[in-house]
């Protein structure tokens, strides 16, 4: 078959089936949809994907007024079909493209577009990062951070939206990304900023903004440590 992007829609009735000749990614732009496969059962809702390999049965509803994008592919990224994954959080780019995604379904037949549109996708599938299937309190807490770079993130609060204390939240989150939730954050916020730095004309000081720093010195002193040149060096290096 030939790889192919569409927006559906499912029933609240489950249903189950198997694909023999392709893999499929279910990408929720509205709502939530329930998975069942031998390895998760649960929800999965906007900013996270399910992988369905071929040859795997699931079952699957959802409320009628959902819409997902789904993805029929013959291959699938070595990192998504070899590390087992069935759910994994989405990047803030990639959800931002679903949308655009759904419009261009929605109001356009145009093969020619929709090649690109699929190169694209394509091309951001491989980017995303995703080594293995979290539980639902981690993603919850990945999508909450991806989200919201720009306010104040601290554990006790992360820790809270996973419903934890903050040793336990702690815990979780090293065993779960093998890194600390700050080493976790501060990464997805200066790569934030160096795309801010290189593709915009905001002032330095609203970079920091928009990545979580309120105090310029300190948002400088992390860029460099981690960039290796300071914020306004890399911008005019553009």
């Amino acid at each position: 078959m030939n790889n192919s992007l569409s927006i559906r829609a499912y029933t609240k009735q489950l249903q189950s089936h198997v694909h023999h000749e392709h893999h499929q990614l279910v990408l929720p732009v509205q709502g939530s949809i329930v998975i069942e496969m031998n390895s998760y059962v649960g929800q999965v809702t906007i900013g996270e994907c399910v992988v369905v390999p071929n040859g795997t049965e699931h079952g699957f509803k959802a409320d009628e007024a959902a819409r997902f994008i789904v993805a029929d592919l013959d291959t699938l990224p070595l990192h998504l079909l070899n590390s087992g994954l069935a759910v994994f959080c989405i990047s803030p780019v990639l959800t931002s493209f679903l949308q655009f995604i759904e419009k261009q379904l929605q109001h356009q037949v145009d093969s020619g577009i929709e090649r690109s549109i699929l190169d694209v996708f394509s091309m951001l599938l491989e980017q995303q990062q995703a080594s293995q299937t979290l539980d639902k309190q981690m993603r919850t807490v990945q999508s909450w951070i991806n989200a919201h770079l720009e306010q104040p993130l601290s554990i006790d609060k992360l820790a809270r939206l996973a419903c934890l204390s903050s040793t336990q939240f702690k815990k979780r989150f090293k065993a779960s990304f093998s890194k600390t939730a700050q080493q976790y954050i501060t990464e997805l916020r200066m790569e934030k900023a160096k795309a801010l730095l290189a593709h915009t004309d905001l002032p330095v000081q609203l970079v920091a903004e928009k990545v979580g720093y309120g105090d310029l010195s300190a948002f400088s002193r992390r860029f460099s440590l981690y960039v290796g040149m300071s914020p306004r060096s890399f911008s005019q290096g553009k």
